[in-house]
């Protein structure tokens, strides 16, 4: 009887060393699908030129707050970060002749969708959100 419980609390051990080495191993699986955080991208690669509420820099970057190329088309916007932007463009009236970086080699589609999403729905923007599929679409 001694030895019987002797395995059966040892097949009991090896399950759960089996079961926890299991969700171990699927945890860094588990993080890589969590939510991609847009308004923290914005403030890492974006905010030092379009400012933290996206009224942007005069002379510099155009404002993303109310700004209907932002809310516009979400295939140019994705395009913009993606592949960046040069030249002179016109918000509000004012006129700005900037450089913008291509962001595509630096960020992920999750995050590139998350940080659009984000400019789309913040500071008095409403417009659709956009997926990781459609940034990968347009790669």
């Amino acid at each position: 009887m001694k030895r019987f419980v002797a395995y059966s609390a040892a097949g009991a051990l090896l399950a759960a060393l089996a079961i926890a080495a299991h969700l171990s191993a699927s945890a860094p699986a588990l993080a890589a699908t969590a939510p991609v955080d847009g308004k923290a991208i914005f403030a890492t690669n974006c905010s030092s030129c379009h400012a933290s509420a996206g009224q942007g820099a005069p002379g510099l970057a155009p404002p993303l707050a109310k700004n209907p190329y932002v809310t516009g088309d979400p295939k140019k916007v994705c395009l913009t970060v993606l592949h960046g932007m040069t030249g002179k463009i016109v918000v509000h009236g004012t006129s700005y002749d900037g450089q913008m970086p291509p962001w595509k080699d630096a960020l992920s589609n999750a995050e590139i969708a998350a940080v659009v999403s984000y400019v789309r729905t913040s500071w008095g923007n409403k417009a659709s959100k956009v997926t990781e599929k459609q940034v990968k679409s347009l790669k």
